[in-house]
């Protein structure tokens, strides 16, 4: 007990002016462990098979030095992920079933099309499968000029309805403010759990049984990575944080997502991740992409948005100690798409240019009303945990116990599966 104690930092170590983010973090982390009553970890240490590293808390490391995202994703892929013979199979009939199903409605199947690869190579995908389409994109406030222009180009070519969910800026605005003043990690909640949210109205009003999701086991994994971030489909999260840092204005028009649509979905609505049921590669779906529609890539995941490429490539950094591409590289290696070398040779680079970050991080503060002191003291504060704010994280904690890892994916599977 006494060299556990030894090893925990203290209040005055962790409030050190000139502590950088990630080195505070790292005290955080071992403030966790010792707590908690594990070994301490190795520095910096960093999986044999891919590139994720100890900037998680939660990942652990085997003999060989191989560590449990890749032992994740494996599970995961081999129990949902794409079979060759079977996936074609199984899609086939899920095809089958979802235009059986739509016989009687407009469309067989809604999409949430953000304008990034994997939505809109879905959409190129349901539209050779035949499927009639909805597609629906919401607008955040965030939006790239770029994303707008790849959403327009497919949707006309493919001659794809497109709705177009724009939200009030000015709540949106004071939820998104509260986030950046909160400290917490996953600042992209307000805009997760909206796209959702909204994808859910959509699906209500056009009586659809069908959503396709764009997440995958190909070049997503199995688990969000960074045990730091919190689930976006939390709304009792959200309020807890807009109570403490929003400025009193009412949230009635940001449509939230009830405790049972959050975990369970929509009652008589299936969600189909239609991406594992083929081969899917990021790297071929860019070519095919701008092969067909003149689509334009943004560099990186998720950087159709200005607002999440910000929060990725420099908060998360800054603040928490982090590089959310390691994920992504992790997964685009073991799905074949890249080697470790070419994925270390990425992350030495800057995520984008640093002149351009500054550029996001001063158009970014203006829009939300943060003078840039202000952002600075957040940036340097000691990173908050989730559980600072009430949250849903107890019910699901218990579930966990209840129904173990195995049970959940099983549950899972179900939602995902069309029937019939």
């Amino acid at each position: 007990m006494e060299n556990l104690a030894a090893k925990i930092p203290t209040k005055e170590q962790l409030a050190e002016p000139e502590l950088t983010p990630p080195a505070r973090n790292d005290m955080i982390r071992k403030m966790k462990i010792c707590w908690e009553g594990a070994d301490m970890p190795q520095e910096d240490k960093v999986c044999t098979r891919c590139v994720m590293d100890s900037t998680d808390p939660a990942i652990t490391f085997d003999e060989l030095g191989v560590c449990s995202f890749c032992k994740r994703y494996e599970e995961v892929r081999a129990h949902s992920g794409y079979r060759p013979g079977e996936s074609e199979r199984e899609l086939e009939r899920t095809v089958r079933v979802m235009k059986e199903r739509g016989r009687d409605r407009e469309y067989d199947c809604i999409l949430g099309l953000s304008g990034g690869v994997d939505s809109a190579y879905m959409l190129y995908l349901a539209n050779k499968l035949g499927l009639r389409v909805l597609a629906v994109h919401v607008d955040s406030g965030w939006n790239s000029e770029m994303a707008v222009s790849n959403i327009e180009k497919m949707c006309q070519k493919l001659d794809v309805r497109l709705h177009t969910y724009v939200m009030d800026w000015p709540t949106m605005k004071e939820l998104q403010r509260a986030y950046l003043l909160s400290g917490v990690a996953n600042l992209d909640v307000p805009q997760d759990h909206l796209f959702c949210a909204a994808i859910y109205q959509m699906a209500r009003k056009y009586r659809v049984k069908y959503i396709l999701n764009g997440s995958n086991i190909a070049t997503e994994g199995a688990d969000a990575p960074f045990s730091l971030q919190h689930t976006y489909r939390d709304a009792w999260h959200l309020k807890s944080i807009y109570r403490k840092h929003g400025r009193g204005k009412s949230l009635k028009k940001y449509p939230a997502l009830s405790l049972w649509e959050a975990w369970m979905g929509l009652p008589g609505v299936t969600k189909i991740n239609l991406l594992n049921y083929v081969p899917y590669s990021k790297k071929e779906a860019i070519e095919t992409l701008s092969r067909e529609f003149d689509w334009e890539y943004y560099g990186g995941k998720h950087f159709e948005s200005r607002f999440t490429k910000y929060f990725q490539s420099v908060y998360l950094p800054r603040k928490f100690g982090y590089d959310k591409r390691r994920a992504h590289l992790s997964c685009l290696i073991l799905n074949g798409e890249m080697t470790r070398e070419e994925a270390l040779a990425e992350l030495a680079r800057p995520p984008y240019p640093l002149e351009q970050q500054k550029e996001d991080e001063s158009y970014i503060l203006k829009k939300l009303d943060i003078d840039p002191d202000t952002w600075q003291r957040v940036l340097e504060a000691p990173p908050t945990p989730d559980d600072a704010y009430f949250s849903q994280q107890k019910l699901f904690n218990a579930a966990r116990r209840l129904l173990g890892q195995k049970g959940l994916d099983r549950i899972k599977q179900r939602r995902y599966t069309a029937r019939g």
